[in-house]
This record gives C-alpha cells, structure tokens and sequence, in this order.
C-alpha cells in the first residue's frame, strides 16, 4: 500500500529528494543533447513544481500556446509516462541544429523535421530516464515516442486521460538549454502513486 493516498500527502522531504532527482535528470539530458549536436550547452538551474494537473497550461503560456510534446509510456518497475514539452520556437530551433538547415516552413514541421524532433526527444527522455533509472537501480523501460505539435490544451488533454485516475497533482521540471539559442523546455513526470511510493523507497525514504 502506497505511504501517501495523493500527492498533496508529500512531505517536504520526499518533495526534495524528487527536486533533487529532476535536476538530475535534466542535468543528463542537457548532457545528451550536447553530445548528440556536438556543442556546448549550458543549462540553467531547473525550476522543479508540485502543480494541479489543471495549472499545467497557464505555466506553458494558456491552452492555446502552440507546444511540441515528446509523450512516451514507463513500465518495469515503476509505471506511468513521461512527456518533454518545448514552444514552437524552440522545436524549430532543435530541429535546425539536428539537420543544420532552416525549417522548411514558418509554423509547421515536414515528415523528416517531425522524425528528427522525435530523435531529439528520445534522446533527452532516454537520458532522463536513463539517470532516474541509475539513482534508484530499478528497471524502467520507455516506449517509443509519440511526437505532436498542436495547443497546449490539446496535448495535455490525452496526458489528462491518463493520468484522471492517478490525482490531480503532477511534476513539472522546468528549464532553459542555452548555447546561441535559448529553448524552453519543461518536463512532466506522472507515474502512478505506487511508483512514487517504490522510488522513494529505492533510497531508502
């Protein structure tokens, strides 16, 4: 049985250690997405938030900003999924590194610009994971990523599905990849409540 029936339950100490594993976490992925463009990148200090599932779209900019959204599945020892959200301007500037040419259109992405986004973001999920994975020695194993671009409202809609019988609570790591470009990016963990409850006590919690 889970310590706690609902994130609200979270003490401040279980609240900091997962703070902890998000910087982590994201640290990785900055790491991975350096080596994949073969430059440097710097990664500010990741802003890590305990929010109502239904605050979510205010933090990204109201329901109808236009996001990118890398969405995978978890299973194996904890279950759940992971989604990597960026704004439009972002997602066109990771794709631009990827294939070293301008996007091909103002407000869309082609087939090939949309397979290397899906790239990008296996690649900073994978490491995400990868580091939650090595803290807590347990086995995680993601799907193959589903990429979209639409509102933000729309996005999170089919993440809203999923995660309605979980709480109404979620984790957001936000963060600002930096080399000559800014890209804003925000990470939302959602495992059920039982896998809080085994990653909290793979250390020992």
């Amino acid at each position: 049985m889970a310590r706690f029936e609902n994130l609200d339950d979270m003490s401040s100490e279980y609240y900091d250690v997962l703070s902890e594993l998000g910087n982590i976490g994201a640290g990785n992925a900055a790491t991975a997405l350096a080596t994949m463009l073969q430059c440097k990148m710097d990664i500010t200090v990741p802003k890590v938030r305990l929010l109502d599932f239904k605050d979510v779209c205010s933090v990204l900019g109201g329901e109808e900003q236009i996001m990118a959204g890398i969405d995978l599945m978890v299973e194996g020892d904890i279950n759940g999924s992971i989604m990597f959200l960026m704004d439009e301007r972002s997602a066109h500037v990771l794709v631009e590194k990827v294939m070293g040419m301008p996007t091909e259109q103002e407000h869309s992405l082609t087939e090939m610009e949309l397979s290397a986004l899906k790239e990008v973001g296996n690649i900073i999920t994978g490491a995400y994971l990868n580091s939650l994975a090595t803290l807590t020695s347990m086995m995680i194993y993601p799907s193959v990523p589903y990429v979209s671009i639409d509102m933000a409202g729309a996005i999170l809609s089919v993440a809203a599905i999923e995660f309605g019988i979980m709480g109404d609570k979620i984790l957001m790591i936000e963060t600002q990849l930096m080399d000559e470009t800014e890209i804003n990016g925000y990470f939302l963990l959602m495992p059920d409540l039982e896998s809080y409850d085994k990653i909290l006590s793979s250390l020992g919690l």
